[in-house]
């Protein structure tokens, strides 16, 4: 679809992993409904090799998400990226074999945008990890913005990582009970929360501290947040002068219905839910890249039969081991569960494979979320009033967990240092045991004036009703989304 003209183009440059595609995506659709002087296109990477079902489970929300001055590019993957690539190293996964690879592509298309578009390039807007193609936009004397699709208080950590980096190898944290501060979190931050690739002692932090140079360097961050629920980081990031403009602009959710929500499966999972009473369901979700091993898989098991609530529960297949994949469904869940559990289990609880994750949130059924803490999954537990208990897997996950339990007191915990990263064959994850996984769910799913989860379930409500009302006309989001707009317009190259 070709896009009507408009007086400034920008182009978006997405990470390839679904929860950043699907967030940019989005945002862009926000923009270009705010204001009709812009237009926007969106380049989307693959990745250079065969994790196709991340691509297919993707192209669905994406696809139908073309509009009028909003186009949609995936960019070819070229003979280099087919063959079987395998990084030496995890943290050169999206340097070597996923930015560098494109940085052609992104040229070739933006040469034909000047060609053949009417409207004037505004600018790149890239994703954090995607911060190697501002050389790019330097080639053509664009300016680069950035969509940062963590938490705010996260982006405050890596803008700091370097101050921390200067007295000391960051990397001989690892496993060490020390405690680090950082401007934007009220709490110290205990070192088993920070970022594997953080911790990594072959050039990870490294990595790291290179794209927070980069950052620095950028005309403004958009974030996918809002200034009520991270008041303490934006304020602290917005007092700072030597980070750029802060514009908290979220939630940013994708809360259209998928075509695949319309499976006889997702109609079956709605179904059982319909009849399970009110706020009664705790719903164990781990996100698009969360498995477990056959030994975790079976203490889940046992503590949800020692408590008794009843459950709903996304069971995926581990991808083959070394493998940077997709997790795969389960042909029979008795592969994975212990014997006889399902039997038992039948009049309390499903399983289930992918699941639809904001139509579950959203049922009435559901009182609680055990969740990874990824941050669109915060956001949108947040978004249904749901409360969480904090079990994170990879990523910057462990440090959404800390900053939903210790700062935000959104959360109740579960674990918060638990790691299990899928670019990191190295790390060994420590099993969660079934007495810890029921004491948690007993505290998310407890009733009662006197229980310790009313005060956090109060404060979930709040905030739901609060990331409701920002985004409206006159709310803290929908402010700076026209302060960015207004930035993007007076920053416009000259001809």
């Amino acid at each position: 679809m070709k896009k009507a003209a408009a007086a400034a183009e920008l182009v978006f440059i997405p990470s390839p992993g679904k929860g950043h595609l699907v967030s940019t995506v989005e945002m862009a659709k926000q923009l270009i409904g705010r204001d009709h002087r812009l237009s926007i296109t969106v380049l989307i990477m693959k990745f250079p090799f065969d994790i196709s079902k991340v691509s297919s489970s993707t192209q669905s929300p994406l696809l139908t998400a073309a509009e009028d001055r909003l186009q949609l590019v995936y960019l070819p993957q070229g003979e280099a990226a087919s063959a079987e690539l395998r990084p030496k190293n995890p943290v050169n996964f999206m340097l070597e074999f996923v930015i560098n690879l494109n940085k052609q592509h992104v040229r070739d298309h933006v040469t034909k945008i000047i060609s053949t578009d009417s409207s004037r390039l505004a600018g790149f807007v890239v994703d954090m990890f995607c911060t190697p193609m501002m050389d790019v936009a330097a080639e053509f004397g664009l300016p680069t913005y950035v969509f940062f699709t963590s938490s705010c208080a996260f982006l405050g950590f890596k803008l700091h990582l370097d101050t921390l980096c200067r007295d000391q190898d960051i990397t001989d944290l690892k496993d060490s009970d020390a405690a680090l501060e950082v401007p934007v979190f009220v709490n110290p931050i205990p070192a088993k929360v920070l970022p594997s690739v953080v911790l990594d002692k072959e050039g990870g932090s490294t990595f790291f501290l290179g794209v927070a140079k980069r950052l620095r360097e950028t005309k403004g961050i958009m974030v996918n947040t809002f200034e009520e629920l991270e008041s303490y980081a934006v304020k602290r990031l917005a007092g700072d002068d030597k980070v750029p403009p802060i514009y908290p602009v979220g939630p940013v959710l994708h809360l259209v219905m998928d075509e695949k929500e319309g499976d006889e499966e997702v109609i079956q999972i709605m179904r059982w839910l319909d009849n399970q009473p009110p706020s009664s369901v705790v719903f164990l979700c781990f996100g698009s890249m969360g498995t477990f091993d056959g030994d975790q898989v079976r203490e889940i098991a046992q503590a949800l039969e020692q408590c008794g609530h009843r459950f709903l529960w996304s069971v995926r297949q581990p991808p083959p081991k070394g493998k940077i994949e997709m997790p795969s469904e389960y042909h029979d869940f008795n592969q994975a569960l212990p014997e006889g559990f399902l039997e038992r289990t039948t009049k309390i609880g499903k399983v289930i494979g992918w699941a639809p994750q904001v139509a579950v949130l959203s049922h009435r059924a559901v009182g609680g979320f055990v969740s990874h803490c990824g941050w669109n999954s915060v956001l949108e537990s947040l978004w249904c009033g749901v409360p969480v208990a904090t079990w994170p897997m990879y990523a910057e996950q462990q440090m959404n967990a800390f900053e939903l339990v210790r700062e935000l007191g959104l959360a109740v915990e579960i674990k918060l240092d638990y790691r299990r990263d899928f670019l990191y064959d190295s790390i060994k994850a420590k099993l969660v045991t079934a007495d810890e996984i029921e004491n948690g769910i007993r505290k998310l799913m407890e009733n009662g004036d006197k229980s310790s989860i009313k005060g956090i379930k109060q404060k979930v409500k709040e905030m739901s009703e609060k990331s409701k009302i920002v985004i409206k006309e006159g709310g803290s989001s929908y402010n700076f989304i026209g302060r960015f707009i207004d930035d993007v317009i007076i920053n416009i190259p000259s001809p």
